[in-house]
């Protein structure tokens, strides 16, 4: 599934091809997506300008100048488990599960390719802080309200593992199982450690590791997966730097990397270096 990262290099890799640019309409194959795309989503996109392009958490977010909510009204964009965007020619004929285009005033698509439709292509005319989806969210992880004294407030009396509580998107959104193994290892904190038995300094470690991690991914531009293709069609390759996931022995000691499951995630972690 895209991270954060991913969703990031998506979004700087459309931001200076949609910004600025007019939509003539939407062509929607498929509207069965993980929420259905709305019945006239062609209307209300229809000779609209894209004034910004943003994301928070793993949501895109698209604003369309005229809309009610001011820089607030637009599109909510989700790439789901498999999801991808790609600005495509105009006469680019669709492959299976290209279910969504956006039209281009230049000519071109925003093309969303979905093959489990667990993405999703929203409209509301709302802010975007209100939106049902947007509005329980927590901080993002590059910003100043997310450090070391909040995590260690928000996780008082928390007894599950610090891995489920990192990845809490109602504590801090974006963080997804990938880049929490490789934070916690970072930090030092195995990802079984009951989040309420964290002490505060390892908190702001753990904060520090969080925004280290994702700005490595976000620069080397998202990790390689399966499902997942850069906005340019190139691949991320982050994944050449993972120090725990998916490894058999540890980077830093030479120790066997444990694989175990945790909140129904496959989780890794090195049992000599994280304690």
């Amino acid at each position: 599934m895209p991270e954060l990262p991913e969703v990031e290099t998506t979004r700087r890799g459309l931001e200076p091809h949609l910004v600025g640019c007019r939509l003539l309409g939407a062509v929607v194959r498929e509207p069965r997506l993980r929420y259905p795309v709305p019945d006239d989503l062609h209307r209300r996109v229809a000779n609209r300008r894209v004034s910004a392009v943003g994301r928070r958490g793993k949501y895109l977010t698209v604003s369309l100048d005229g809309g009610d909510g001011g820089d607030g009204g637009g599109l909510l964009l989700h790439l789901g488990m498999s999801g991808s965007l790609r600005i495509v020619p105009a006469g680019e004929p669709p492959r299976p599960h290209d279910h969504v285009d956006l039209r281009l005033e230049d000519g071109r698509l925003l093309r969303l390719h979905d093959p489990r439709r667990f993405g999703s292509v929203l409209y509301t005319d709302s802010p975007w802080e209100m939106h049902p989806l947007l509005r329980r969210l927590g901080p993002e992880p590059l910003e100043g309200e997310f450090e070391g004294g909040y995590l260690y407030r928000r996780s008082r009396g928390r007894r599950g593992a610090v891995k489920a509580f990192l990845m809490d998107s109602a504590v801090v959104v974006g963080v997804g199982n990938i880049y929490a193994a490789e934070a916690l290892f970072r930090a030092g904190i195995r990802p079984d450690r009951p989040a309420g038995r964290v002490g505060e300094g390892r908190y702001r470690r753990l904060a520090e590791a969080v925004r280290e991690v994702l700005g490595e991914a976000i620069a080397a531009g998202g990790t390689t997966l399966r499902d997942f293709l850069g906005s340019d069609g190139n691949p991320g390759y982050f994944a050449l730097a993972l120090a725990v996931y998916g490894q058999e022995r540890c980077r830093r000691c030479g120790g066997a990397i444990r694989r175990v499951r945790l909140a129904q995630r496959g989780t890794y972690f090195c049992p000599r270096c994280q304690r």
